[in-house]
C-alpha cells in the first residue's frame, strides 16, 4: 500500500501537524509504501518573501526528520524538486470543473477570514491533487478539514480516466477519528493561519505561556469540572492513555484544582513526550548539508516513481508526439 502526505513549509510546526498526520506517517513506515514531501509550491499562497520560504523548508525537513520520518523508510522530497508535478497540474486543471474550485471549503474559508483572493489559492485543490496522483497515492491521511480536498481529486482522476482509461489511480483518505481535529487554544481546529497554535519545538517557557492562553470556563477552584468540552483536556488526551487519561478525568470530576494546574500538567506532559524529538532536531540542525543530502535522494527516489506516470499522460492526452 503507498500511503502519501505532504505539509506546508509556512511556519513552525505545531501538534495539530503531527498528531494530524505527521504521527500517521511515521507509523504507516512500518508496514506501508511511504511518500511524504514539504509542499513549498503550496506555501507560496501564503509565504511572499523567496529567503523565507527557503529557510521555512530546510525548518520543516528538519521537524519532519527529528519527529520520525526516516528517509531509508520513506520516499521524502520538496515539491519544488519534481517539477512533473506542475506539467501534471496544467493538465489536470482541463478536466477540473469550475465547480469543483468554487465549491472548496478551505478557499471559502481563507478568503473569508481576509486572505487575498488569487488564482494559485483557487486552483490549490489542482496542484493537491497533482501531487496525489503523480505519485499513484493509494491512502492519503488526512485530517477532516482537508477530505474535500482528496474527494476533489478523485472526482478529477475520474474524469481523467473516463477519457484515457485507467492511467491515474484514485486515491482514498484516511482519517483517525480520534485525531481528526486537533483544537486550537481557542477552541477552532489548530492552524498556523488561524494563529492559535501551540509549536512542537521551541523553548519551554515560550511553550508554557502559550498554553496558558488556552481558552477555558471560568468555573471556581473548588468545582467539579468538565472535561469532554474542555480544550486543555482534549489537547491532553492526545499524549494520554489508559489509567493515565482515566486519572486525570477523575482530577477534573473531583473538583480542587483549576484549569491552570491542568494547563501546568499538559505543558509537562508535552514537553517530555517530545524531548527525544527535541534531541534529534539539535543532530540534524547541526548538519544541514546531510539534510540538503537526504532530500535530494529523496526528489530522485520520488521522480523516478513519477516518470513512468507522467510519461502515460504524455502519451494519451497527445503531448508527447
Amino acid at each position: 500500500m503507498r500511503v502519501f502526505t505532504g505539509i506546508q513549509p509556512s511556519g513552525d510546526l505545531h501538534i495539530g501537524n503531527y498528531f494530524g498526520t505527521i504521527k500517521q506517517m511515521v507509523e504507516a513506515q512500518k508496514n506501508s509504501e511511504t511518500f511524504a514531501f514539504i509542499a513549498n509550491y503550496h506555501a507560496m499562497t501564503s509565504v511572499n518573501d523567496g529567503k523565507r520560504l527557503g529557510e521555512l523548508t530546510m525548518q520543516c525537513a528538519t521537524d519532519f526528520l527529528a519527529l520520525g520520518i526516516d528517509p531509508n523508510k520513506s520516499t521524502f522530497w520538496v515539491q519544488s524538486d519534481v517539477k512533473e508535478v506542475l506539467e501534471l497540474y496544467w493538465v489536470l486543471s482541463s478536466f477540473t470543473p469550475m465547480g469543483f474550485l468554487e465549491r472548496a471549503h478551505s478557499y471559502k474559508d481563507k478568503t473569508a477570514r481576509g486572505q487575498a483572493t488569487n488564482h494559485s489559492l483557487f486552483s490549490y485543490p489542482v496542484l493537491m491533487a497533482a501531487d496525489m496522483l503523480l505519485f499513484g497515492a493509494e491512502v492519503v491521511p488526512v485530517g477532516k478539514d482537508q477530505i474535500q480536498h482528496v474527494e476533489i481529486a478523485r472526482d478529477i482522476a475520474t474524469k481523467f480516466n473516463n477519457q484515457y482509461g485507467d492511467i491515474l489511480i484514485i486515491p482514498e483518505f484516511r482519517v483517525q477519528e480520534e485525531v481528526q481535529t486537533v483544537p486550537g487554544i481557542d477552541g477552532q481546529k489548530m492552524s498556523k493561519s488561524y494563529g492559535n497554535i501551540v509549536n512542537i519545538f521551541g523553548e519551554e517557557k515560550k511553550q508554557m505561556k502559550t498554553i496558558k492562553k488556552i481558552v477555558t470556563e471560568n468555573v471556581a477552584m473548588e468545582e467539579p469540572k468538565e472535561f469532554e468540552n474542555c480544550n486543555v483536556y482534549n489537547m491532553a488526551k492526545l499524549f494520554l492513555e489508559g489509567d493515565n487519561l482515566i486519572a486525570l478525568q477523575n482530577r477534573y470530576k473531583k473538583g480542587g484544582e483549576g484549569h491552570g494546574h491542568f494547563k501546568i500538567y499538559l505543558g509537562e506532559i508535552m514537553w517530555e513526550y517530545f524531548k527525544e524529538f527535541r534531541e534529534k532536531r539539535e543532530y540534524y540542525e547541526k548538519n544541514q548539508d546531510e539534510v540538503r543530502e537526504i532530500l535530494k535522494m529523496g526528489a530522485n527516489k520520488a521522480r523516478e516513481v513519477a516518470q513512468p506516470i507522467i510519461e502515460k499522460v504524455r502519451s494519451v492526452t497527445g503531448i508527447s508526439y
